[in-house]
Order: structure tokens, then sequence, then C-alpha cells
């Protein structure tokens, strides 16, 4: 092991005293579930980084990033290939590209409804949501 600081010797980090391990404040917990609905504003891969990353430091956001996920991942998908149809059919893809902004706007503002729910502390379920994740 090298010794990045010479004359203080280097203080192993174990799981324990590690600040990615230590729970979240209530205050935070609900911060990130707030932010994680709100992250519906760019698809699906907002929620799951904070899925992934907050899941075991706090349940609130684990529920809450879980839901967003849940929500956002199909319709991220839905927007994907609307935008593959808009762009490879002619003649009509500006229906597809219609219909692409009107799912974004849906998931949008579904997401910032949920964001400020959430924000209060009160858990949101998404209307026809699939359980996927």
């Amino acid at each position: 092991m090298t010794n990045p600081t010479p004359g203080r010797p280097q203080q192993p980090r174990d799981k324990e005293t590690s600040t990615d391990s230590l729970p979240l404040a209530p205050s935070e917990d609900r911060r990130w579930a707030t932010v994680s609905h709100f992250g519906a504003i760019a698809g699906f891969i907002p929620a799951m980084i904070i899925h992934y990353l907050f899941k075991d430091r706090g349940p609130f956001t684990a529920q809450e990033s879980r839901e967003a996920v849940n929500f956002t991942l199909p319709l991220t998908a839905l927007m994907f290939v609307l935008m593959l149809l808009a762009i490879f059919i002619p003649g009509i893809g500006s229906i597809f590209s219609v219909a692409l902004v009107v799912v974004w706007l849906y998931m949008t503002f579904s997401g910032i409804v949920a964001g400020i729910e959430v924000n209060k502390g009160r858990p949101y379920l998404y209307r026809f949501n699939m359980r996927l994740f």
C-alpha cells in the first residue's frame, strides 16, 4: 500500500465506517425519492441510478425510485420506438413525432405530480403503472 500523505498513516476503510453505507436522514430520503420522480423528464435513467445508489440506504427512496423506474422504463422504450418510426417512415413520420411528444409530456407531467406528492412525504402510485422491477 502506498501512503498518499507522508507522515500520516493510511486508515483502512471498513464498510461500517464508509459514508456510502450510512442510512439516509429522513429529509435526504425524501429528497432523493423526489428527485427520482422529477427525473422522468429525462426518461428512466435518473430513477434507475438513484435506485441503485440509494436502495440500501433509504426505504422511502428505494420504494419511490422503484415506482419511478417502473413507470418511466416502458414509456422511454415506447418513445424510442416512436422516434425510430418517425425517422425511418417517410410521410407518416410526423404522426409518430406528435405521438412521441405526447408520451414525453405525459411522462414529464406525471413525474412532476409524483415528485410534488413524494416531497410531502406521501408515497405515490402512478396510474397505469406496470410493475416490472
